[in-house]
């Protein structure tokens, strides 16, 4: 044994000193992401800061859902947030509690908060205990008390005292550069966040920065926002004691679903959703006593549920999937809940509305025709996939996948698409193996706008690309977070960019509709003396660089990936990389969109090419 401990070192010592209890604002300084997920600064919308946000407003909605308070008002100045909601208020002597002591809160075995999102008294600490500044003052009764933080230690309290507010919380905070480092609130993530809570929340009015939010049909002005395509058939609106649903069909490929419970945007699903997608089609098949397959039916399905439970079970403080099982501790299981619902309304509302069941026949059996049509060269695509040797020609692939459960840091995982074997090269030796995989284009993509699916098997290309991305069967066996696209910033680069993006909306929408299709962002120059190396993604930075390094700057303009050795590639593919999110909204009609750029060559393109042409002079 002792020859053992020699070849192994000297052991580490375990003593008393090593047994350490935080306080519990310094195990939330660090650990944030067990908190609030990930960090980030302001770029996307699941950003840590706007998860503060949320943490806040939730408490003023769940306020609302409760019956108090009409009107919530937001404003973000210089990265300063104040909300103001007209509820019942904080009660007074439980201010400090309520924003300073963990697991306090009036949501436990309460009937004031019978379906709250917030129900483990840990959201508004976490947001005190992340914030450089934190205020909260309540309003209750003719009288007020006002509580100052810094980092969650106590700096200013008042006594209670008279005033004349209306009933209600007022917080303002300021987020910790420390901990979130350089940082910018971005209007478009606040507003669709905003969106959200009025669609949920009938009747609710939301000031942000002065602008009014509010929404009179629930769901359907959720739908009518965020829908690309026009909609086969007038929306199929549902309500129920807790449960709204709407369902529609369009022209699209791919299921497009959107889910809340307790109001909460539950972006990753769960039980709800599962059985949502289960139950419609089950009921739409009975109805017609047709056997068709559950596919034909949810192919083109665009819908929306909206549920309240008590007690709900999250998958983690970020809620962003609901692990419940059952709707109460005496309810039915939310399964037969869901289930149930949509057997008594989806199918009265058939009934009555019979120009609507035929064209939903319609779309089905179109569905099934193109399904039966391609079948064959389906079956031969899929054996080409697995014949081929995906690990070694096309994807070098990563350790970690997003589908599965047991996977450490999967929502970290990502796939590169690259353009030819020098890019793909550098990336592959630069990545991550852990997290990060590379799937390697052969010259430019087939351009599938126009085409039937049938193209996606037939074409080697976006069939392995499918096959890697594991989707022919929809999102639910996606095997990376994010899909990247990594091609050259020149113009034949360019073009492989969209003839992806054309690809991944025509035939799998919801890809980007749910936020995981990026650009790669990669330097255009690099600027260096022998002290110091800037690498420049404008003009702009190329310049301010020329002036940092002086007169004897060296400037390589990289034309290409394959130019940027992999030392220098894990500069840029790292955990700070840039990305350029691709994004929809509701103005971008897909079928017309396409149209536009990437069908026939009308004059109206050429005229706008034209218009927009920019000359890019040689600066190397």
């Amino acid at each position: 044994m002792d020859e053992l401990n020699s070849t192994m070192g000297q052991p580490t010592a375990y003593t008393d000193d090593d047994i350490k209890t935080l306080d519990w604002m310094e195990h939330i300084r660090r650990r944030p992401g067990m908190y609030i997920g990930k960090l980030g600064d302001g770029t996307y919308a699941d950003d840590g800061i706007y998860v503060l946000l949320k943490e806040v407003l939730d408490n003023s909605i769940d306020e609302y859902m409760m019956g108090y308070g009409k009107s919530i008002e937001v404003t973000v100045e210089a990265g300063e947030v104040t909300v103001r909601d007209y509820g019942r208020g904080i009660p007074l002597g439980k201010v400090v509690d309520v924003s300073s002591k963990m697991n306090t809160g009036a949501k436990y075995d309460s009937k004031a908060f019978k379906k709250s999102v917030g129900l483990n008294g840990v959201g508004i600490k976490a947001v005190n205990a992340l914030s450089s500044y934190f205020m909260v003052t309540s309003y209750r009764d003719g009288e007020c008390k006002q509580v100052t933080y810094s980092r969650a230690l106590v700096t200013e309290e008042t006594e209670i005292t008279p005033g004349d507010q209306p009933n209600g919380t007022l917080i303002c905070f300021i987020p910790d550069k420390e901990i979130f480092k350089e940082y910018r609130y971005k209007d478009e993530h606040i507003e669709n966040l905003l969106k959200n809570y009025v669609f949920l929340n009938s009747g609710l009015s939301i000031f942000y920065n002065g602008k009014k939010f509010y929404s009179r049909n629930g769901l359907v002005d959720l739908l009518n926002e965020n829908m690309t395509t026009e909609p086969l058939y007038p929306i199929i609106h549902l309500k129920g004691e807790d449960i709204e649903v709407v369902v529609t069909h369009s022209n699209q490929y791919g299921e497009e679903y959107y889910s809340f419970v307790n109001g909460q945007h539950t972006t990753q699903g769960g039980t709800h959703l599962s059985a949502f997608r289960e139950a419609v089609p089950k009921v739409i098949k009975e109805y017609y006593n047709k056997n068709f397959e559950y596919a034909d039916i949810r192919s083109g399905i665009v819908a929306a549920i909206s549920i309240k439970v008590e007690e709900p079970v999250f998958e983690s403080q970020t809620k962003t999937k609901l692990g419940s099982k059952d709707v109460g501790p005496e309810g039915p299981s939310v399964a037969k809940f869901i289930g149930d619902f949509i057997k008594r309304e989806l199918d009265n509302f058939l009934h009555k509305n019979a120009e609507t069941s035929d064209t939903l026949l319609k779309k089905i059996l179109d569905s099934e025709k193109e399904r039966k049509a391609i079948a064959g060269v389906t079956k031969l695509a899929r054996e080409r996939a697995k014949k081929a040797n995906l690990h070694n020609k096309k994807l070098r692939d990563c350790r970690v996948h997003l589908n599965d459960p047991k996977g450490d840091r999967t929502e970290e995982s990502c796939i590169f698409i690259t353009e030819g074997d020098s890019a793909s090269g550098s990336i592959t030796k630069s990545r991550d193996p852990n997290l990060q995989a590379v799937f390697s284009l052969r010259g430019k993509p087939l351009n599938s706008f126009g085409l039937t699916k049938k193209i996606v098997y037939e074409n080697e290309e976006f069939n392995l690309l499918q096959a890697a991305l594991n989707i022919e069967d929809g999102l639910d066996g996606l095997r990376y977070n994010k899909v990247i696209i990594a091609t050259d910033a020149d113009v034949d680069g360019m073009h492989i960019r969209l003839l992806l993006i054309t690809f991944f909306l025509q035939f799998f929408p919801d890809l980007i509709k749910r936020n995981h299709v990026y650009i790669l962002q990669t330097p255009l120059f690099r600027v260096r003396n022998k002290q110091k190396t800037f690498y420049c993604y404008t003009e702009e930075e190329r310049l301010a660089a020329i002036r940092e390094v002086g007169a004897k700057a060296e400037i390589t303009r990289f034309k290409g990936l394959g130019e940027i050795s992999p030392d220098e590639f894990k500069n840029f593919i790292g955990k700070d990389m840039r990305l350029d999110l691709v994004s929809m909204k509701k103005e971008d009609l897909v079928k017309e969109m396409l149209e536009f750029y990437m069908g026939k060559n009308t004059m109206e393109r050429q005229n706008f090419i034209i218009d927009n042409l920019i000359i890019e002079e040689d600066v190397a």
